[in-house]
C-alpha cells in the first residue's frame, strides 16, 4: 500500500497544484472585474468633485474615451471566446463540408448531393422537420394551459414545482426514464413498462413501441414535450401575472366571459412571451440529440440531424458528410435566431 501511495503522490500533488492555480486564476479575474470598474468610477468621481469645487464643469464627452476603454475591457474576453468557440469551428466545419472523409481532398457539393439523394438522410431531415413543428406547438400549448389553470390556484407553488421538475432532469436521464415507460416484455411475462402494462390491463397485447415507425418518432417527441412544457409554463405564468390589473378590470366591467378574456386580453398581452417560448423550444428541438441517442440511437427510422451528424462524423469516420449535416443544422437555426432578434428590436422600439 505504501508503494502504491508513493506512486500516486505525484499525481495528487499535480492535482493539488492544478486546483490552487485554478483558484488563483479565477480569483484574479474576479478581482480585476471588481477592481477595474471601481478604479474608473473613483477617478470619474474625483474629477467631478474637483471640477465642482473649482466652479468648473466636466462634460460627458471627456468621459467617453475612458468609457470606451472600459467597455472594450469587458467586451474583449467575450469576443475572444466567440472567435475560439464559435466562429473558428463554424468556418472550419463549413470548409470540411466540401471535403472528403479525410478532410484532404476537395469534393465540392458531393456531400450535399449525398444528403438529399439518400433515402435514409431524407428521412432524417423529415423527422427533424416533424420535431420542429410538433414539439414547440404542443409544448407551448400545454404550458399555456398549465399556466392558466395553475395561476392563483390554492397549491400553485407545489403544482408549478411538480410541472417544472422534468426541466431539472437531463435529456439522457429523461430518455432512460421513458425507455422504461415504453419497455416491452412478452405476454407470458409481467410487464415492467408502464405503457404496455396499461395496454395489458385493458385486454390488449404488449407492443414494442420503439420499433414501429412512425409511431416511435411520435413517442420520442412526447419525451421532449414532457421536458419543455414546464419551461413554457413558468415563462407564460410570469407573463400572465404581469398583465396590468386595470386591463383585466376593464375587461370584466365590459362583461367578457372567461373564454373571451383568454382570447382578447390574456393571449394578446403575453404575445412577446409566447414568441420567446416558441423560439427557445424550437432551437432546443433542432439540436435534440440525447433523447434519440439514448432511446433508439436513430435506428428504426427515428434519426434526426444532430444524431446523424454524430454518427457520420465520429462513428462512420465520414467527416465531410458529418460537416455537411452540421451546416444544414446551422442553416435551419439561423432563420429562427434572425426572427427573434428582429422581434426583440421591435419590442425595444415600442
Amino acid at each position: 500500500m505504501n508503494f502504491e501511495f508513493a506512486d500516486e503522490a505525484p499525481k495528487l500533488m499535480i492535482l493539488l497544484y492544478g486546483l490552487v492555480a485554478f483558484v488563483v486564476v479565477v480569483g484574479g479575474l474576479l478581482f480585476l472585474l471588481d477592481a477595474v470598474p471601481t478604479w474608473f468610477a473613483r477617478r470619474r468621481d474625483a474629477r467631478l468633485i474637483a471640477a465642482s469645487a473649482s466652479g468648473g464643469t466636466v462634460t460627458i464627452g471627456r468621459l467617453k474615451p475612458r468609457e470606451g476603454v472600459l467597455g472594450l475591457f469587458f467586451l474583449l474576453p467575450t469576443v475572444l471566446l466567440l472567435l475560439i468557440g464559435l466562429v473558428v469551428p463554424a468556418v472550419r466545419t463549413l470548409v470540411l463540408s466540401f471535403m472528403d472523409s479525410d478532410g484532404t481532398n476537395w469534393v465540392g457539393l458531393a456531400n450535399y448531393d449525398w444528403m438529399f439523394s439518400q433515402d435514409e438522410i431524407v428521412k432524417v431531415l423529415t423527422n427533424t422537420l416533424l420535431w420542429v413543428i410538433l414539439v414547440p406547438l404542443i409544448a407551448t400549448s400545454i404550458g399555456l394551459i398549465y399556466a392558466v389553470m395553475v395561476d392563483k390556484a390554492r397549491f400553485e407553488s407545489i403544482a408549478k414545482s411538480l410541472i417544472f421538475m422534468p426541466m431539472a432532469i437531463s435529456f439522457v436521464g429523461a430518455g432512460i426514464i421513458w425507455k422504461f415507460v415504453y419497455a416491452y416484455r412478452s405476454e407470458e411475462q409481467d410487464q415492467i413498462g408502464l405503457l404496455n402494462q396499461i395496454v395489458v390491463f385493458f385486454g390488449g397485447e404488449p407492443r414494442q413501441w420503439l420499433l414501429n415507425a412512425p409511431l416511435n418518432t411520435l413517442l420520442l417527441i412526447v419525451v421532449m414535450v414532457w421536458i419543455q412544457a414546464g419551461f413554457a409554463m413558468v415563462v407564460l405564468s410570469a407573463a400572465i401575472k404581469a398583465i396590468p390589473a386595470d386591463i383585466v378590470e376593464a375587461a370584466r366591467l365590459d362583461g367578457v366571459n372567461a373564454w373571451q378574456m383568454f382570447w382578447r386580453v390574456t393571449l394578446p398581452s403575453i404575445r412577446p412571451a409566447l414568441i420567446v417560448v416558441v423560439v427557445t423550444i424550437s432551437i432546443a428541438t433542432l439540436k435534440v440529440f440525447d433523447i434519440v441517442r439514448t432511446m433508439t440511437n436513430g435506428n428504426y427510422e427515428t434519426g434526426v440531424v444532430a444524431n446523424e451528424m454524430y454518427n457520420q462524423a465520429f462513428r462512420a469516420g465520414e467527416t465531410g458528410q458529418g460537416s455537411a449535416l452540421a451546416v444544414i443544422l446551422f442553416v435551419l437555426v439561423v432563420p429562427i435566431v434572425i426572427y427573434q432578434i428582429r422581434n426583440l428590436r421591435k419590442q425595444r422600439e415600442v
